[in-house]
């Protein structure tokens, strides 16, 4: 039997790009990370940088103008931007996300006015939550009519990410209130249509550099291919684009983990007590193994994920939910452990594990909290 049957690993064009996302993301987007946070201020830096590499946009096919990255790439592009910037992972991560539902189900010529715009250079929003409708997402208010060759939306979406930065949002509006669920649908909405707006910022506890906004639409008209699929699609079309993306998330989580990871070792190799690095002390090794194999194992479940997305699976819900909750979880755990590690000074801004924890908090809350993946994995395993 051949030794190597059944043994898994990336192949040479990932490390490759992680090679190259690692040395961009160190030399161009980490020395900026701590500013963006202090001042939440947009990461124009990094946008540039990955604009300038393909890496804002990794998975927009070559047809279109991109690289035709697969899902296991986008997650190693958002992991290692994460690793040094949370903030500036939610380009990539975000890009994804707003255009996913057009490439599962939009009309060509939909994706010819969009992807190409987005491999240039811009960004796209994805426009779900509202105030009354978080995890119930089928509890939307906000309207879509159609008027002869237009479509006429009116409502707020809250929580958008990157609102008031991207070009193109992506945007869940009821068309059919008598049908629930099935009476909604997905439109593409670009930011200079009339009727659309934007709020001022909300203050957050961390990616602070990600600006989250309102998104108002008061009769905001948009031409009739602006909708993605039939009518009363876009409730599935929403948990298919959820079902690829939330190892992304899951991705970010565990960049976030990773920069934790090493800049403790870092820390814990130059800090001394009682005469000697506490790397030397036996409680600091558990704690680092610790953090390591989690973050490892979190690691292999995203781009299984990614993996299985990507080859067109189906039931990707438990997997993707998973892969999303675990790492989330990690990153959490392995961020509060590495301000443990660093003491006073990690409860500091002078050091970027404080930055790190706060930024991880938030990975276990979008694009579904932990609580609704733990149901959806629930329900999947309940139901054979």
């Amino acid at each position: 039997m051949n030794p190597d049957f059944g043994i898994y690993q990336l192949g040479v064009e990932h490390e490759a790009l992680r090679e190259a996302v690692r040395a961009l993301a160190e030399k161009e987007i980490a020395p900026h990370a701590a500013e963006v946070d202090e001042l939440e201020r947009f990461p124009h830096e990094a946008q540039a940088a990955l604009v300038r590499t393909g890496f804002h946009a990794v998975h927009v096919p070559e047809a279109y103008g991109g690289q035709g990255g697969d899902s296991v790439a986008t997650c190693i592009v958002i992991e290692e931007v994460a690793r040094v910037c949370a903030s500036s992972s939610l380009i990539p991560a975000v890009n994804k996300l707003g255009t996913m539902g057009l490439l599962l189900g939009g009309s060509e010529g939909l994706r010819k006015q969009v992807l190409p715009s987005l491999a240039a250079g811009s960004m796209v929003s994805y426009a779900l939550s509202e105030r009354e409708a978080g995890s119930d997402a089928a509890a939307l208010r906000t309207r879509a009519r159609c008027d002869h060759d237009h479509w006429v939306l009116n409502g707020t979406k809250c929580w958008i990410t990157n609102a008031g930065e991207s070009t193109w949002y992506t945007v869940m509006a009821v068309t059919d209130p008598a049908k629930a669920a099935s009476g909604i649908s997905a439109f593409i909405v670009h930011k200079d249509d009339p009727g659309f707006s934007v709020g001022p910022k909300e203050r957050k506890l961390g990616i602070r550099g990600s600006p989250t906004r309102e998104i108002y639409f008061s009769d905001c008209t948009i031409p009739a291919d602006r909708i993605i699929g039939e009518p009363g699609t876009g409730f599935k079309t929403a948990l298919q684009t959820l079902d690829h993306t939330r190892p992304t998330i899951g991705a970010q989580a565990v960049g976030i983990a990773q920069g934790a990871v090493d800049a403790s070792i870092a820390y814990v190799t130059q800090r001394k007590q009682f005469g000697k690095p506490i790397a030397d002390f036996q409680g600091v090794q558990f704690m680092l193994a610790d953090m390591a194999m989690k973050t490892e194992a979190a690691r292999q479940l995203v781009y299984l994920a990614a993996a299985r997305a990507e080859r067109g699976e189906g039931k990707l819900g438990f997997i993707s939910s998973a892969s999303k909750c675990f790492a989330s979880d990690v990153a959490m755990e392995v961020t509060t452990d590495a301000v443990q590690l660093f003491g006073g000074y990690g409860y500091t801004r002078d050091f970027p594990v404080e930055r790190m924890m706060r930024d991880a908090k938030i990975t276990q809350i979008y694009e579904g909290t932990n609580q609704i993946q733990r149901l959806v994995m629930a329900r999947t395993l309940l139901n054979g």
